[in-house]
């Protein structure tokens, strides 16, 4: 497979826009393709509209610091708008396309079938889809083994994480050659199987959904939800990932935890089986020098020094570190 070099964004929605920023801020040149059929006069005011909506966005990122008033025109200089009818010729010659198309059945099946007859047989297909499985999608391809999804986080320029979502079909070359790509224009790639939901999504509906319920119920005002986010939760899962902090406070502390909340709150605090089987096989974290990870052959006062150091530096960075002697105030 050919390194990445021509890269296609199909669909020049705020997620395709976003893609593009990011790949123009990495240095490279990025042509976002428009999937609509337009007449000449309709295409010229949508690359108007374009233009206007990527200057704003990159005039927000100099107000905010995050890139340069110099940098600026080079980043928007980076990015092309191509036609529908004008793209054949770039198409055939790309490594790597990202869909950015709406969230619509139709849609995407129209699209895939156009570009089918496109690209080469050897380009990477990305879907940045959030509702339709990467099983699904490389069905309406006919080459399936070349087909991934690429779940970016809104704002994708700004937030490094992007999430990888492989079918049975998918290629481990295409996988390994993806996320080195994403690794050298400096984004976090992390891979998870055809599941609904990818790895925040899931995550993060259950605890948005749990903060609304805990409005509902009276149980605290959404003001105080969300300072308790941002000062407890936020701040320290920054530093440590969820099943390291499971490791890091026990299992068994978890087991017991949900145990309790079900008994009081319901069966969505149920413990998962892989939280039992672990009490029983004596695999509690840190504690037991195993856990999600194994700390067997880890300097643990070394990493716990390390994760404390990281803790206290996103507090200062925060301006949430109380001044010594405040009391005496």
């Amino acid at each position: 497979m050919q390194k990445i070099q021509h890269i296609a964004i199909v669909g020049a929605g705020r997620m395709g826009k976003a893609i593009a920023i990011a790949f123009a801020y990495a240095g490279l040149d990025a042509v976002l393709i428009d999937a609509k059929d337009r007449s000449e006069d309709q295409f010229k005011k949508y690359q108007e509209n374009l233009a206007q909506d990527l200057l704003q966005e990159l005039n927000l990122l100099e107000k905010i610091n995050f890139i340069q008033a110099t940098q600026k025109q080079v980043i928007f200089d980076r990015i092309q708008l191509m036609s529908k009818q004008s793209s054949s010729a770039y198409l055939q010659k790309c490594q790597l396309i990202m869909e950015g198309v709406p969230e619509v059945l139709e849609a995407k099946q129209a699209l895939f079938s156009w570009l089918d007859g496109e690209i080469s047989k050897d380009c990477i297909v990305a879907s940045t889809t959030s509702t339709f499985l990467v099983s699904d999608i490389a069905q309406m391809l006919s080459h399936p083994e070349r087909v991934i999804n690429a779940h970016w986080l809104n704002p994708a320029y700004l937030i490094p994480l992007v999430e990888l979502s492989r079918s049975e079909q998918t290629s481990d070359q295409v996988v390994d050659v993806l996320k080195d790509f994403l690794k050298n224009i400096g984004k976090v790639p992390v891979v998870c199987n055809a599941k609904a939901g990818y790895i925040v999504p899931r995550i993060q509906a259950l605890a948005m959904n749990e903060a609304a319920r805990m409005v509902e119920e009276g149980v605290a005002s959404a003001e105080d939800i969300d300072i308790a986010i941002r000062t407890g939760f936020g701040l320290r899962f920054s530093v440590l990932g969820l099943l390291e902090f499971i490791d890091w406070g026990g299992g068994d502390i978890l087991y017991y935890a949900s145990q309790y909340l079900e008994k009081e709150l319901g069966q969505r605090y149920e413990s998962p089986q892989i939280i039992v089987d672990n009490m029983q096989n004596n695999r509690n974290g840190m504690r037991e020098m195993q856990g999600f990870y194994d700390y067997q052959n880890m300097d643990v006062q070394q990493y716990k020094l390390q994760v404390l150091s990281h803790f206290s530096d996103r507090i200062e960075m925060s301006k949430l570190k109380p001044k010594f002697d405040i009391a005496k105030d």
